[in-house]
């Protein structure tokens, strides 16, 4: 019965819509319980998100569709979504049953409009990988070529655009219902997370890319791009070449092969920051699965869904932002922070350079170096809430980037943990800065500004002045209000459906209860406005 009503409408909307719902009305209980916020409610509040996490992933892998690809989507975004979520949504993987070998055959069929014994002499019927959008299987050409072939899933464009609908529902709710919608422009995320979903359901995008790749690095001996067969690749069916070898993360592979595992960890560094530092796509999703390494060495890099992109002006910007760090230019670096959308309109940018400014000298001075993990967890904590208490937003092509460069991090210190990231960086980012002509405009730079701190002293001490305590605490209670404002008018619509619901109920199908139904929920709704005028009242 479930496997047939994911496919309905009605039914996906109604438990994705209901879902978020949910959540909502928990984090409103949550915080008028808790007005005091110790260790005690940061652990229960973690434990919060984690349950909605868990129950988030539960849902995602039995509804399928949009969800996973939500919830790895949102496991990008620590610009505004809470660490202890993303540290769950991190388990979702594309943890999803394959559809039927039967379908798998007919999709193919379809694509290529013949028999798939015209092109094949083999097809292994269980699927050597199932995601949420497609599943792979092993095959043999005619003239004996081992190929890759994948397979879009059973329904998955319908089911996608179903999703659509009711996310669309989903960020009015949050625009509507909760503070988040004034710190995020959640129109701009809504555009840029069904750009990335539909771009990933087209397979002839990922052929585009494919080859993309395999042209930029065809002069590199030491990675490989698998190439394609486009004469039987379609938007629903790609057939790649099939390659052999391990995860990237098989050191005993590696040591049977006698692979320099140092070399090899160089290697994949200098790939990846070759795509992050230059105009063009990179790979955004560089987990072990999709880097593998052969007997010879050669690293492999396989499945290009989810591309990012990085423009001349993002190079710019990233040049613009060392600069400002290394002449001690914060002005500038919240600027280009500016430049780059980073920052929305009512954002507290004073505050924000303050804080760069505070991790930047900590970072000079060695302090990093000698603090315990529960001081660097506090920082961390730190940085995570002033991002979510602030305007701050990421472009999906930064939040990809973003990933992709902890995701390579992560690879690295799993391969080879000895790892020496500034010896090996320092050549390729001088060269890429531009030699001595970029030293020369940092110091034309420090001439220009040479007065600045004179003049900039009396609105420093001015901006200290403004960060008193009992700014902060005016501030806090006015976050305060408007959360309590946004909780009655949710309780006020939730008791109107309820009102309109029993009304229902009372003429066609519970007669009494229905009405009796309807006198409890107009009381309470009468209640909670009378309650709602009060606070608004007492505001004024």
């Amino acid at each position: 019965m479930q496997k047939r009503m994911k496919y309905n409408v009605v039914y996906r909307c109604a438990v994705i819509v209901w879902m978020i719902l949910k959540y909502i009305c928990q984090i409103y209980f949550f915080h008028i319980r808790h007005h005091v916020w110790d260790e005690r409610t940061r652990q229960k509040w973690n434990a919060l998100l984690r349950k909605q996490a868990k129950d988030y992933s539960e849902k995602a892998v039995r509804l399928e569709g949009v969800l996973i690809k939500v919830g790895q989507f949102l496991g990008t975004r620590a610009d505004f979504m809470p660490d202890a979520f993303i540290q769950e949504l991190r388990g979702l993987v594309d943890r999803v049953s394959p559809s039927s070998f039967s379908y798998a055959k007919s999709a193919m069929e379809k694509a290529w409009g013949e028999d798939v014994d015209k092109h094949l002499t083999e097809l292994q019927d269980k699927p050597i990988a199932a995601a949420s959008i497609g599943q792979v299987y092993r095959a043999k050409l005619k003239d004996g070529t081992t190929v890759a072939i994948k397979v879009q899933r059973y329904r998955v464009r319908e089911i996608f655009h179903m999703d659509f609908k009711a996310m669309k529902l989903v960020f009015w709710m949050i625009k509507v219902f909760t503070n988040f919608g004034k710190k995020a422009d959640l129109n701009a995320l809504y555009r840029e997370l069904i750009y990335v979903m539909d771009r990933e359901l087209d397979f002839g995008q990922e052929l585009a890319f494919g080859k993309y790749f395999k042209n930029r690095y065809k002069h590199n001996t030491s990675v490989y791009i698998p190439g394609y067969f486009e004469q039987l690749c379609t938007e629903e069916v790609l057939v790649m070449e099939w390659v052999d070898g391990a995860k990237i993360t098989n050191l005993s592979y590696m040591h049977k092969h006698r692979i320099n595992v140092m070399q090899t960890a160089k290697t994949l560094f200098e790939f990846y920051l070759d795509q992050f530092l230059h105009p063009g796509n990179f790979h955004a999703d560089p987990h072990a699965g999709n880097v593998l390494i052969q007997q010879d060495g050669t690293i492999v890099i396989i499945d290009f869904g989810m591309i990012g992109e990085i423009h001349k002006q993002d190079i710019h910007y990233f040049k613009q932002l060392i600069q400002g760090l290394i002449i001690d230019d914060y002005d500038q670096v919240v600027e280009t922070l500016d430049d780059m959308n980073f920052v929305l309109p009512n954002a507290n940018r004073g505050k924000l350079k303050k804080m760069i400014k505070e991790t930047i000298e900590m970072y000079r001075n060695g302090s990093f170096s000698h603090l315990d993990t529960h001081t660097m967890d506090t920082i961390k904590d730190d940085i995570r809430i002033f991002i979510n208490d602030q305007p701050i937003q990421i472009s999906a092509d930064y939040a990809y980037l973003g990933r992709a460069v902890s995701i390579v991090f992560g690879l690295l210190i799993s391969l080879y943990p000895d790892v020496d990231i500034e010896k090996w960086a320092r050549p390729i980012i001088k060269e890429w800065l531009g030699g001595k002509g970029f030293t020369d405009s940092i110091y034309k730079q420090i001439a220009k500004d040479a007065a600045k701190p004179i003049l900039s002293f009396p609105k420093a001490m001015l901006n200290w002045l403004e960060n008193g305590e009992k700014n902060r605490q005016w501030e806090k209670e006015k976050q305060y209000a408007q959360l309590l404002h946004h909780f009655y008018i949710l309780v006020e619509v939730i008791n109107f459906i309820l009102i309109l619901g029993s009304v229902f109920a009372g003429f066609y199908l519970y007669g009494v209860t229905g009405y009796i139904m309807t006198g409890v929920f107009t009381i309470t709704l009468v209640i909670t406005l009378m309650k709602h005028y009060q606070m608004i009242c007492s505001r004024k």
